[in-house]
């Protein structure tokens, strides 16, 4: 009997790739310079960031909108599905889900948080500096 190579399949128009390799979820960037958007999908962790995915899973724009707030879109019952069959999930991405209540919040969000109360808290307890562009008057003219 001959040798016989792995079998390959096609994945979602184009992904060629092994049956068993391993997948992640993980964001993909879009956008435009300065206007970042990311799509969370599933991957082959061995390929690129821009690839054509197996599944996108949702959305994530950083940027705010007019309400202050940073909007993700997420197809829970797909990512409950990926995260079942093993996939692995990259840290930007836990720290996503973490903060939006579907993962245990990722240590990375508590070292952040920390941080940045602390910088609050050092620059609340700086002493104003007075401008010394003000001119004083000279009374002996």
């Amino acid at each position: 009997m001959p040798f016989k190579f792995p079998v390959i399949f096609n994945h979602a128009g184009g992904n060629f790739a092994f049956k068993y390799a391993e997948k992640g979820i993980r964001l993909a960037r879009y956008g435009c310079t300065n206007r970042p958007f990311y799509h969370i999908v599933v991957n082959h962790l061995r390929r690129g960031e821009r690839e054509q995915p197996i599944e996108q899973l949702g959305s994530f724009d950083p940027m705010t909108n007019h309400k202050q707030e940073r909007l993700v879109a997420i197809n829970v019952e797909r990512l409950q599905y990926w995260i079942g069959e093993g996939a692995v999930i990259s840290k930007p991405c836990a720290e996503l889900l973490g903060l939006s209540g579907l993962l245990p919040i990722h240590p990375f969000s508590y070292q952040k948080a920390w941080r940045r109360r602390r910088e609050d808290f050092e620059n609340a307890n700086r002493p104003v500096e007075e401008s010394s562009d003000v001119k004083t008057s000279d009374a002996s003219n």
